[in-house]
């Protein structure tokens, strides 16, 4: 049992280094959880805009890590949106809780083609449970950790009547995460992400689209993560889709519109394709949008 709580924990921390500073809790359902990772998104809607999501990863683990995100974005005038969200991580000792809020300004280029400015303020609650893990009188699992990291972000997103390109960093500043006290190893570094993508809406019929949509993150030190995605739209009510993140998973999602489209509720089913999957099984994503007129 003490060797399994070892491998939790070693878990955990590599995790937790993987994420960085958990701005990029990689959400299947990305395209509707924008906010997260591109302040300049507040406000694009023209409207208010409410979105919950919970995400449930490798399901099976134990101490297997638990997303939830809540955001609220508006427009305040005809140039300035804001918004404001909170996104919360739970992996076995580890939780993590992220609140930030959004400004964005918008620039029109041309009668359908705006471009929207962003920065993110905020900062996340770190804490780490060593008492979780029952283990005494050793020095690994001697002191809890519990701490708040600053930062600030930008973006930018580039709005056509057909189309988006969005590129930002939601965290810029590299902070310390652990410290090493002792015979501890407790340390880690936050890096910066960067974000690029972009999608577009093919129009087949007077009901039906295609939407091809893709998401690079980079992060120094780690691998390249890419997101391609498509997706058919009928009556822009019903979006049924496929998603395939490079040499790491392939997910299968839907997204339905109800009230005159003002209630959207999507579900994602994610496959790991990767080692992982011989330990867990896939991961389920939930996103629930509410907008207002």
């Amino acid at each position: 049992m003490k060797k399994l709580t070892y491998i939790c924990f070693v878990l955990t921390l590599s995790f937790a280094v993987q994420l960085q500073a958990q701005q990029d809790p990689h959400f299947s359902l990305y395209k509707f959880n924008m906010n997260v990772i591109n302040p300049a998104y507040a406000g694009t809607q023209a409207k208010i805009e409410g979105i919950f999501g919970v995400r449930s990863q490798w399901s099976g683990l134990p101490g297997a890590p638990e997303t939830y995100n809540m955001n609220v974005n508006a427009s305040l005038g005809d140039h300035v949106g804001a918004g404001l969200s909170v996104t919360g991580d739970q992996v076995f000792v580890l939780s993590e809780t992220h609140l930030y809020a959004d400004f964005s300004y918008r620039i029109q280029l041309a009668e359908a083609l705006n471009l929207y400015a962003g920065i993110k303020a905020g900062g996340s609650f770190l804490n780490v449970d060593l008492a979780k893990t029952n283990v005494e009188n050793d020095p690994l699992f001697g002191q809890n950790i519990s701490t708040f990291n600053p930062n600030v972000g930008v973006g930018f997103y580039l709005k056509g009547e057909k189309y988006y390109v969005t590129l930002s960093a939601p965290g810029l500043l590299q902070n310390d995460r652990f410290e090493k006290e002792g015979v501890t190893p407790v340390s880690a570094t936050d890096e910066v992400h960067f974000f690029a993508g972009g999608g577009y809406d093919f129009d087949i019929s007077e009901n039906f689209a295609i939407r091809p949509a893709t998401l690079a993150r980079v992060v120094s030190g780690a691998p390249l993560s890419w997101d391609f995605t498509a997706s058919g739209v009928y009556a822009d009510r019903i979006e049924l889709g496929a998603n395939y993140r490079l040499d790491e998973s392939v997910t299968f999602f839907g997204m339905f519109g109800f009230i005159d489209n003002l209630l959207n509720f999507g579900y994602a089913y994610e496959y790991t394709t990767t080692e992982i999957n011989d330990f867990a099984n896939g991961s389920h994503e939930v996103v629930i949008r509410i907008r207002i007129q």
